[in-house]
């Protein structure tokens, strides 16, 4: 029954080795039962301190106890801690993969919210004065008729014109799907990326030769990978790394499609403030001084529009920002 579980269980005897563990806890703790059996749990690789005092403090005590976001080897677990007859304890992790990833997926839609909000607002802002301007242009265009100052009216009304229609779309990528070699867009990024930093980042590629060509607008994707590139080469970088892997189990990103394509885009800068990591992918946040507060904000659009998601994790030193995209192999 306990191998049936995606709940990691482990018993540990009167003087905390283990007894039992079954197969969830072998992934989490990244370890065979037949190695761990009779050892010390606290021997384990990368089992953290306070998960180690918490284990301690319930076998001397005898009462439960609950973990919040332990980082153990296979990801960030809950753990319970439960004292048992013979001075055993019981273990439980709990996987947060699927809370985290649904969590983020909440957030994905806060963020596309607010770049509407965004978009709406900048919009009514800017076309009240290009209203006035384009009917003074359309005023001094019939009055000049079609000498050189009623054409040069004109090209302002045309002109007023087309802002207009880049407010409208704004915010909104209007994907040309097609056949995407994803390699190949990361490949064009790095060729462009070694053009503008005159080929001082090192950039190395690490991809899975198995991902099939996908369905996707690979100008956009162009468009969010540069974005990527650009900021770690302003931050510093003199490292950057094209990762790419199917995963499998990410049924949260679409009802329907549980294995994704993720695409990693790995750093060594000086990373993401720690005060500005929740609200990145938010409109208008920025750390630098010349920057827009645009770029990740429409990175996260272009996400969005191909129903996936883009995340950011701090590295030691630098940054990760991963895109999930679902894996829809293109049929062209």
């Amino acid at each position: 029954m306990l191998e049936m579980l995606s709940t990691g269980v482990v018993e540990l005897d009167a003087h905390g080795c283990v007894m039992t563990m079954n197969a969830a806890a072998e992934n989490c703790l990244d370890t065979g039962r037949e190695r761990a059996f009779g050892s010390p749990f606290q021997d384990l690789t990368r089992i953290p301190g306070a998960l180690t005092q918490a284990i301690a403090a319930t076998a001397s005590d005898q009462r439960n106890r609950h973990l919040r976001e332990c980082k153990l080897a296979d990801g960030w677990y809950d753990c319970n801690i439960k004292p048992m007859p013979d001075q055993h304890l019981l273990l439980e992790f709990y996987n947060l993969k699927w809370q985290q990833q649904q969590n983020k997926l909440q957030q994905r839609e806060v963020q596309t919210g607010m770049m509407e909000l965004l978009r709406r607002n900048l919009g009514h802002e800017i076309r009240n004065p290009l209203g006035g301007i384009r009917g003074a242009a359309q005023m001094m265009a019939a009055e000049l008729n079609d000498g050189e100052l009623g054409t040069l009216a004109k090209l302002i009304m045309r002109e007023v014109d087309r802002v207009d229609e880049l407010l409208q779309r704004f915010g909104q990528p209007e994907l040309q799907l097609s056949s995407v070699d994803v390699h190949w867009v990361l490949g064009e990024t790095a060729d462009l990326l070694a053009v503008e930093s005159a080929q001082s980042v090192k950039i190395r590629h690490d991809y899975d030769p198995s991902i099939p060509p996908i369905s996707a607008d690979a100008s956009a994707l162009r468009q969010l990978f540069l974005n990527l590139a650009r900021n770690a080469y302003q931050a510093g970088a003199t490292a950057i790394t094209f990762r790419s892997r199917i995963e499998h189990d990410s049924a949260l990103l679409q009802p329907g499609i549980s294995t994704v394509v993720r695409l990693d885009v790995d750093d060594d800068g000086c990373g993401v403030p720690e005060s500005l990591r929740g609200l990145l992918f938010m409109p208008m946040v920025t750390s630098r001084r010349d920057g827009t507060g645009l770029g990740l904000a429409l990175a996260q659009q272009i996400a969005a529009a191909h129903d996936g998601l883009l995340t950011y994790e701090a590295l030691e030193p630098g940054s990760r920002f991963t895109l999930k995209l679902p894996l829809r192999p293109s049929h062209d």
